[in-house]
């Protein structure tokens, strides 16, 4: 090896996982909280695809409302709104157990594509029950 190439190999940073470099770029680009939300919501597809297999694809989550202790979540269909509700103790305790994604205490379900008694409009993620 050149002595030039020497000396770039020994200013070389060591090699770091993706992974690893994500929270601080994001806290550099003042994007913390969305990369908290994509990893929240990642880890609840995860948790619905394992524990109510029959009810994924059909939820995401699209809030967390830490100051509240709640997540909120969307599905498609009210049948799957009523298993989300059911299952919410267990949902719960295991999104809890997951690293950097908080200490839920309550699950909010609203179902997408139904029209609500105010307006005929379309639910917002505000409009939870």
């Amino acid at each position: 090896m050149s002595g030039r190439r020497a000396a770039v190999a020994d200013r070389r940073r060591p090699m770091r996982r993706l992974g690893d470099l994500l929270p601080e770029a994001a806290a550099a680009l003042g994007l913390e909280e969305q990369l908290r939300t994509g990893r929240a919501a990642a880890t609840w597809e995860r948790l619905v695809a394992e524990r109510v297999p029959a009810a994924a694809g059909a939820s995401r989550l699209v809030e967390l409302r830490e100051d509240e202790g709640a997540i909120v979540v969307s599905v498609d269909r009210p049948i799957v709104a009523q298993e989300m509700r059911l299952r919410a103790a267990e949902l719960l305790e295991a999104f809890a157990r997951v690293p950097g994604v908080g200490n839920p205490r309550q699950l909010r379900v609203v179902v997408r594509g139904v029209r609500s008694d105010r307006g005929g409009r379309r639910p917002d993620p505000s409009d939870v029950d």
